[in-house]
């Protein structure tokens, strides 16, 4: 090899290279891209993260800002997050006991990549939905 030969490696191999490692030792430990991705990726978690960005919620303030959602949904999504250490839990001794949520250090470093995801998503969202229906239009093959 040659001293005027260069290696480089961008973000995307660097984490494909982690995917595969995974792969090959499935049985040891999760791919961390998956995990993650698992975790942010239902329904609910990416609205929670976002609303707790600004500042801390009770849960009832939660519930009325997240649209649509169950109290046991957000009940089970707060306990998801809080498992993963991105969100806080804190109880009050209050009469009734009150409880807020907080994003913790590790969940706020994540608000960034979101916030950039988020974005994309509603800048491109009427270019995708322009490409779906033309698919859906299209004629099956045979």
């Amino acid at each position: 090899m040659g001293s005027d030969m260069k290696v480089t490696f961008d973000p995307v191999t660097t984490i494909l290279r982690e995917i595969d490692r995974s792969q090959e030792t499935s049985g040891e430990a999760p791919c961390p891209v998956r995990d993650v991705l698992d975790r942010t990726g239902d329904k609910w978690s990416v609205q929670v993260l976002l609303r707790l960005a600004p500042k801390p919620e009770r849960f009832n303030a939660l519930l009325r800002s997240v649209s649509g959602i169950s109290q046991r949904m957000l009940t089970v999504t707060l306990k998801g997050l809080e498992r993963d250490g991105l969100v806080e839990r804190t109880v009050f001794d209050t009469r009734p006991p009150s409880v807020e949520y907080t994003l913790t250090p590790l969940g706020a470093s994540l608000i960034e990549h979101l916030a950039a995801l988020a974005n994309w998503a509603i800048k491109n969202e009427p270019q995708i939905s322009k490409n779906r229906a033309a698919y859906d239009n299209e004629a099956p093959a045979p």
